[in-house]
């Protein structure tokens, strides 16, 4: 029989995590359940899995995961049966990914399993956000509600980060055009150039001459150069997939010049959001900030958050915690600390939430108003003198040909 890790949630919040070798997930499941136990992940142990076991790769849109929650609460709202209700909604959606999934919770549920169990067994779907809200719900009584404030999650969340992926197309777009332009300059046009004037015989100004040097040191070497900028590339990346590499480059992302506090305002407001969701779903603060500093979206800001929830664990507020940790702007801490003194923390970061991603609109228009004459600029100087640089010798003999 296979074995699987688990990690999991006692009654008091603390983490326990161990082996089990059992027939299958679901017996995993069901074991710690009958332990009292709160289950966060379980995993097969790695080599051991087979193609039965293989982990399961779908993957589904957020805005079909959205319409998925916000279908199935109106189902329940209306009475249906929890089985009765996938069953519907898989004869729904068009997508092969998401009705094979839909149609395997059906299978878990019958199966004894209840929902947030069965959204355990696709973890590239449905993130630990969903599962402990879900869980949160049914321990209530009140899973259609938390199922539609999941869906309301989701696409607030979706929203905010297309906002900041289509403010990155447009200099995105221009700078590859950017490159490829000087790239057909530098590989095509200068060495036309170049046999024209050593046909002339003429000397070549020093613009010229390093602009000539350049083009042919790029056309020699080109092989060579490009084995080096991907060995860069790649370099870069692997370090960055390291722990300390993500820290190094979160640290980096909240000091650019332009672009920091775009991300800092970002992360505060999927902060925010998210708290303000977990605990409206019921989720005790310890574990809604464990789940939260996951969410973020950087890594500083999640060592800081972790570090909050360790002093909360011990008593402390959170609102000065998160005081004293630098990555937090002093107004979301103020506000939150409102919100513990008249018992509203949940609407104060809800509110929070709202205002930082009004903020993350207005740094993406500044961005742009800012992007936009800088890549006129660096467009300018650059194809600029290029030309210039080329021209120079053209004028040169021109002038001479005139004073004869």
């Amino acid at each position: 029989m296979p074995t699987f890790t688990y990690k999991a949630k006692d009654a008091s919040g603390r983490t326990k995590t161990g082996n089990i070798t059992v027939r299958d997930k679901q017996e995993v499941l069901f074991n710690l359940r009958q332990q009292n136990l709160f289950v966060v992940s379980v995993k097969q142990s790695a080599g051991q899995r087979t193609f039965l076991f293989a982990p399961k790769r779908q993957k589904v849109s957020t805005e079909q995961l959205a319409l998925f929650f916000r279908q199935l609460s109106t189902l329940v709202n209306a009475g249906i049966p929890l089985t009765r209700g996938l069953t519907i909604l898989a004869g729904q959606f068009k997508d092969k990914e998401i009705r094979q999934i839909i149609g395997s919770l059906c299978g878990y549920i019958e199966g004894g399993s209840s929902l947030s169990d069965a959204l355990c067994n696709y973890p590239q779907v449905f993130s630990s956000l969903h599962i402990n809200m879900v869980s949160a719900g049914e321990s209530s009584g009140a899973l259609s509600e938390i199922l539609e404030r999941t869906a309301v999650y989701i696409e607030k969340n979706n929203r905010l980060l297309c906002r900041v992926k289509s403010a990155m197309i447009y200099p995105a777009a221009i700078l590859i055009v950017a490159i490829l332009v000087i790239s057909f300059l530098v590989f095509k046009i200068i060495p036309g150039f170049n046999e024209i004037f050593k046909s002339l015989g003429a000397e070549l100004p020093l613009p010229t001459r390093i602009l000539v040097g350049f083009s042919n040191v790029c056309r020699k070497y080109f092989l060579f150069l490009g084995i080096i900028l991907a060995g860069i590339f790649l370099g870069t990346v692997r370090y960055i997939n390291t722990p300390r590499g993500r820290v190094g480059f979160a640290a980096l992302k909240l000091k650019l010049l332009v672009f920091g506090q775009l991300f800092q305002k970002l992360a505060i407001a999927r902060f925010a959001r998210t708290l303000s969701t977990l605990l409206a779903s019921g989720i005790p603060i310890l574990h809604a900030l464990e789940i939260v500093a996951k969410t973020v979206g950087n890594e500083i800001i999640q060592i800081a958050i972790m570090r909050v929830r360790e002093q909360v664990s011990k008593g402390e507020r959170i609102s000065l915690q998160l005081g004293k940790e630098k990555v937090f702007p002093q107004m979301a801490v103020e506000m939150i600390g409102v919100g513990e003194e008249t018992g509203e923390l949940e609407m104060m970061l809800g509110k929070i939430g709202d205002f930082y991603e009004e903020q993350v609109d207005v740094a993406i228009n500044s961005l742009m108003s800012m992007i936009e004459p800088m890549i006129i600029i660096f467009l300018g100087v650059v194809v600029g003198s290029i030309v210039v640089a080329m021209f120079l010798p053209i004028l040169k003999i021109t002038q001479l040909i005139g004073g004869h």
